[in-house]
């Protein structure tokens, strides 16, 4: 009998460890790796990895699989890439916590922030479940081709609690915002990896109104954030347009100060965004050297954009021209912008 169920033989191993690059051979037995080095034995399979790189799994943590993975084991595209581990509820966008009569809003909410086609979100979502530790149960009933975990998304949250008070601009009481802080809690005891907002123009539904969390004050977020500590665990994940008088990282490092946990946000270079890259990681940094713990998310790639005027997307959206005229028919849309 082979001794080994798989080897993969000379490969560049990276580990993941930080440690340099090396060659060598790693062994499989019974599902996990029993030896990584140079390699002796047999085994039922081998593969010859010479010229290839051989490395753990990847952990895509910026996701929007939430309505996806409850109908696709495959969680395609990411599995395709060597991703083993995604992490989606971010942005503030999900499915749960999910009364019935706000599942179309929450289709538009994602479609509109996304991208995502609503019909397909409409047609492969089952919606059986309520509240998030049941969404979680209901994740767990799908096999997976690769692991997933999931934020507790701030939208709904809203949504849930608030109701048909929900809209831009909407300000929840002292009882609103325990309501949203009690439910945060239950799904990050219930498994939860944390709690996700967006505050950022450029997250809009499908109908052009901005995402919930864009409005939020300070005084919810940290109350939720709050919550979390008194779970124990969890991560805050933000996209921001960074407006110095919200004073996002005096807050956020506040925060992690109180609770022992991190944050995290989008780091990007947008119109959108007051404080430029350089001066966003300078103010994190700043906050870091004082106790708390801030990580900036980066794309280590380029990434592709699909633009079209009907899209969410383009160069001009966020233009006063574009504006002036982004709510009229497309024909007539067409005529403005052909008219010089």
């Amino acid at each position: 009998m082979p001794q080994y169920d798989l080897i993969i033989r000379g490969g560049t191993i990276v580990d993941g460890t930080g440690a340099p690059r090396f060659t060598g051979d790693v062994a499989v037995k019974d599902g996990l790796i029993a030896q990584v080095g140079e390699v002796r034995g047999d085994a039922a399979e081998e593969i010859d990895a010479a010229g290839l790189l051989v490395t753990p799994g990847f952990v895509d943590i910026h996701t929007h699989y939430d309505g996806q993975a409850t109908w696709d084991q495959e969680m395609a595209p990411s599995s395709w890439h060597g991703v083993t581990t995604v992490v989606m509820g971010n942005c503030g966008v999900g499915f749960a916590p999910a009364k019935p009569d706000k599942h179309e809003w929450l289709i538009k909410l994602m479609e509109g922030v996304e991208d995502i086609p609503g019909t397909a979100l409409a047609e492969g979502m089952r919606w059986n479940w309520e509240t998030f530790p049941e969404y979680l149960d209901a994740l767990e009933t799908l096999p997976r081709t690769v692991d997933v975990g999931t934020h507790v998304p701030h939208g709904a949250v809203r949504a849930y609690v608030l109701g048909d008070r929900e809209r831009p601009g909407a300000i929840p009481t002292g009882d609103d915002i325990a309501a949203m802080a009690d439910i945060v809690e239950d799904g990050v005891r219930a498994g939860a990896l944390g709690f996700s907002t967006s505050r950022t123009v450029l997250h809009r539904d499908i109908d052009g109104e901005v995402v919930p969390g864009t409005t939020a004050t300070k005084e919810e977020l940290i109350a939720i954030g709050r919550a979390m500590g008194r779970a124990g665990h969890g991560v805050f994940e933000m996209a921001s347009d960074m407006k110095r008088e919200w004073d996002e990282f005096g807050w956020m490092g506040a925060l992690s100060r109180e609770t022992g946990l991190p944050c995290t946000y989008a780091a990007l270079q947008s119109i959108a965004k007051e404080m430029p890259l350089d001066e966003q990681i300078a103010a994190m940094r700043a906050e870091n050297d004082n106790g708390a713990n801030i990580v900036a998310q980066i794309a280590l790639r380029g990434n592709g954009i699909v633009m079209a005027w009907q899209g969410t997307v383009h160069p001009f959206r966020l233009k006063p021209s574009w504006q002036a005229i982004a709510e009229l028919p497309w024909e007539e849309q067409k005529a403005k912008l052909l008219d010089p």
